[in-house]
């Protein structure tokens, strides 16, 4: 239970990162605001970790190239979803969605895979 705790907080964490550098890549396309970024974020991360694993079995049925897809696939419609139901988080138009996605899921990647090797690093001290 606290493992799966720690890597929801390191989801969420980097989420936000990726949310946030997106925001700052696609500047006028992609707005984030306030306080209501921060539950656009609890919202996108709780519907990140419901349908990756969704979006994955899934794939695991209908096509397996989309396997190694299902967290970009995840992380699309988790955006989406998150706009329509959080006043936090506003795109707009068909290339920023897609890069959008790519950037979120890319960010949250790399930071996600950093604060893991750091954390991991940190207790095995």
């Amino acid at each position: 239970m606290k493992l799966r705790m720690i890597r929801l907080g390191l989801l969420l964490v980097g989420n936000a990162i990726g949310l946030w550098i997106a925001s700052l890549i696609l500047n006028e396309d992609m707005r984030l605001s306030g306080l209501a970024f921060v539950v656009a974020v609890v919202i996108f991360t709780v519907l990140v970790a419901v349908l990756e694993p969704l979006v994955s079995r899934a794939a695991e049925r209908w096509a397996d190239f989309l396997g190694g897809a299902s967290a970009l696939i995840a992380t699309g419609v988790a955006l989406i979803l998150t706009s329509w139901i959080s006043d936090g988080l506003s795109i707009n138009g068909i290339g920023t969605w897609l890069l959008a996605t790519f950037v979120v899921w890319a960010a949250a990647a790399v930071i996600g895979i950093v604060l893991v090797r750091a954390f991991a690093k940190e207790n095995a001290t």
